[in-house]
């Protein structure tokens, strides 16, 4: 961002980069990122919650072990559903390895979550960011890191997904910062 003063402003509105650490197991974060997905916050947080409760520990196995009703019940879609199942599932196979994701590549990462029914690339960037905190993630097809990058910017249109890949090479070894902030710049407004 130093070599593009329009995030100026906006970083020192923001100031430092803020990442929570998440101490869980990489099929609690993942189940946590598909209860969050396409929904506020607040919902999401309370529908996580309930399937924490519900689930006591948050393991494969436990998940496996709920009906799909009780796991309705906490205010998960049926895809929903079947995602953290397909999730369970996959893990307990062998056929989604996630305990050595941190060890992998951002590529492989990639390769391997969206193998499960609900996650997708966005997911898949989440977690490379927020869960690995890798440095140079830049998630092009986000609504958010897209409208962001316009309100910084000024721009009348939104950039498309493949207009904004192009857009973040300058950000290039840090694009996770560069999204961060646009993530930001939608939360406030300048002076």
């Amino acid at each position: 961002m130093g070599r593009d003063p329009r995030f100026k402003p906006w970083v020192a509105k923001a100031g430092t980069i803020r990442i929570p650490v998440f101490q869980g197991t990489p099929f609690e974060y993942l189940v946590r990122s598909i209860c969050h997905q396409q929904l506020g916050k607040k919902a999401a947080e309370t529908i996580h919650g309930r399937v924490s409760e519900l689930l006591g520990s948050v393991t494969p196995l436990s998940a496996l072990n709920q009906s799909d009703e009780a796991l309705r019940a906490t205010g998960l879609s049926n895809n929903k559903v079947a995602a953290v199942r397909d999730l369970a599932t996959k893990i307990l196979t062998g056929e989604v390895g996630v305990e050595d994701l941190d060890e992998q590549s951002d590529e492989e990462v990639v390769r391997r979550l969206v193998q499960v029914r609900g996650i997708g690339q966005w997911t898949a960037h989440m977690y490379l960011m927020f869960k690995l905190r890798r440095p140079d993630v830049w998630p092009a097809k986000d609504l958010g890191v897209r409208s962001g990058y316009r309100k910084i910017h000024g721009l009348e249109e939104m950039p498309s997904p493949k207009e904004l890949v192009k857009l973040g090479d300058p950000y290039r070894p840090w694009r996770s910062a560069a999204a961060w902030y646009c993530y930001r710049a939608l939360e406030m407004e300048l002076e």
